[in-house]
C-alpha cells in the first residue's frame, strides 16, 4: 500500500542549523519517512547546495525568508503548494494560519498546527504584530484538524480560551551529549573552574538583561557566560556594549559547532534560564538532559517543563538572593532528578511516538 503524504511547513529547513522547530523536524525524520512520504519546505538562502533529499524526506525550497514578517508569505506559499497533494500538513507556528480557513473547503489534507508558545505575547512584536499573531492563533485553533501544544500550560490555555483539546507533545533532548572540557580549555580557560551559563536569543522576554545586571551587582565569585545573537538587534548590541567589559561576565556570539557548544554548557556549575514566554523551551530540556542543575525564571512554562524540581526566581532581587546562596544549593540531587525526568519525558523516541499516534488519531 502506498504511503500517505505528509508535508512539514514553517521552518528554515533541514539539516537543522537554526532553532527548536528545525531540530524537531530533523529528529522526526529519523522515523516518520518509514511510514509516510515526507516533504519538508526549506528557505533557499540558508541551503545554497539545494540537496533534494535528507533522511528519506524530499526537500523543497522557497525564495523567501522563513522568519520575521516574511514568514507569513513563506508559510502561505508553502500551504498553497501542498493543500491539493498531501494527506497531512504539519504547520509549525501560526504565521500562515490566515490561509487555513480559506483552504480547508478545498483540501482533503488534515492540517495540524503547532502553535509555538503563544507567540503574540513576545515583547519583540509591536502592537499590530501582536494583534495579527493573536488573530492567527485563533484561526489556527479553530480551523486546524489538530493543534499541538508543547507544554501543559499552553494546552490548558487552548482548552480554556478556545474550548478545544490539543495534542500535548514537547521536544526531545537526547541529541545533546556531555563533552569533556579538555580539548577546549585553551580557547575557554574558564572551563576548568565553576561558571554559570546561558544560551538563548537576545530578546527582552528572555530576561538576559536582568540576569546580566544580577551578576554585575552580585559577588557570586564565578563568571557568567552567555552565548547569543548579540548583533541581531539594537537591543542585543546595546547590552553587549554595556556588559562585555564587566569583569565577571563573558559574552559570545552564536556557536553553531554542537560539540563546542555542548562543552560550554555541559560543564557549567548552573544553567541559568530566563525565558518568560513560550512553551517547552528546547534549550531548557537540553540542559535537563545534560544533567545540569537549573535556575529558571519562575513562569508556569518553566515550572511545568522542570516538574517543579529546579530553583526559580521572579525578579532581579530573587535572582541575586539565589546567587548569594549558590554554593549551598544541593546541585547533585537536582542534576540527578532533572536528568531522570528528561530521559523519561524528553527522548526523541517518545516524541516521535507521540507524533505517530497523533497522525493515526487524525486519520
Amino acid at each position: 500500500m502506498a504511503k500517505q503524504k505528509l508535508a512539514i511547513l514553517g521552518t528554515v529547513g533541514v539539516p537543522a542549523t537554526y532553532g527548536g522547530f528545525e531540530t524537531l523536524v530533523d529528529n522526526l525524520l529519523d522515523h516518520l519517512p518509514e511510514f509516510y512520504e515526507v516533504t519538508v519546505f526549506c528557505e533557499s538562502k540558508s541551503y545554497p547546495d539545494k540537496r533534494k533529499r535528507y533522511k528519506g524526506a524530499d526537500l523543497l525550497y522557497l525564495d523567501r525568508a522563513a522568519n520575521g514578517a516574511s514568514s507569513i508569505i513563506y508559510d502561505a506559499e508553502s500551504l498553497l503548494k501542498t493543500y491539493k497533494s498531501q494527506d497531512y500538513i504539519l504547520l509549525l507556528g501560526v504565521s500562515g494560519a490566515l490561509m487555513i480557513p480559506l483552504l480547508r473547503p478545498f483540501t482533503k489534507a488534515k492540517i495540524i498546527t503547532h502553535i509555538d508558545g503563544l507567540e503574540w505575547r513576545r515583547e519583540k512584536w509591536g502592537f499590530l504584530a501582536k494583534k495579527f499573531l493573536k488573530f492567527s492563533e485563533a484561526l489556527a485553533v479553530k480551523f486546524s484538524s489538530g493543534v499541538i501544544a508543547d507544554n501543559k500550560h499552553i494546552q490548558d490555555y487552548v482548552r480554556s480560551r478556545y474550548g478545544k483539546d490539543s495534542f500535548l507533545i514537547a521536544y526531545g533532548a537526547n541529541h545533546v551529549a556531555a563533552v569533556s572540557p579538555e580539548p577546549f580549555l585553551k580557547k575557554y580557560p574558564f572551563l576548568g573552574t565553576p561558571y554559570m551559563f546561558t544560551v538563548c536569543r537576545i530578546e527582552p522576554e528572555n530576561n538576559v538583561e536582568m540576569q546580566l545586571r544580577a551578576f554585575r551587582e552580585s559577588s557570586v565569585g564565578m563568571p557568567y557566560v552567555v552565548v547569543g545573537n548579540w548583533n541581531a538587534s539594537d537591543y542585543g548590541m546595546s547590552l553587549y556594549r554595556e556588559y562585555s567589559k564587566v569583569d565577571n561576565i563573558i559574552l559570545y556570539n552564536p556557536i553553531y559547532e554542537m560539540e563546542e557548544l555542548n562543552a560550554l554548557r555541559s560543564n557549567c556549575y548552573f544553567y541559568l534560564h530566563g525565558h518568560s514566554a513560550g512553551g517547552t523551551n528546547p534549550s531548557l530540556v537540553e540542559a535537563m538532559y545534560l544533567g545540569l542543575p537549573v535556575i529558571a525564571y519562575g513562569v508556569n512554562y518553566n515550572r511545568e517543563t522542570t516538574f517543579g524540581k529546579a530553583r526559580y526566581f521572579a525578579d532581579i532581587e530573587e535572582l541575586k538572593g539565589l546567587l548569594s546562596e549558590i554554593h549551598s544549593i544541593d546541585r547533585e540531587e537536582m542534576k540527578e532528578t532533572l536528568a531522570v525526568l528528561a530521559k523519561t519525558h524528553y527522548s526523541w523516541e517518545a516524541i516521535n511516538r507521540k507524533y505517530m499516534e497523533m497522525l493515526e488519531a487524525l486519520r
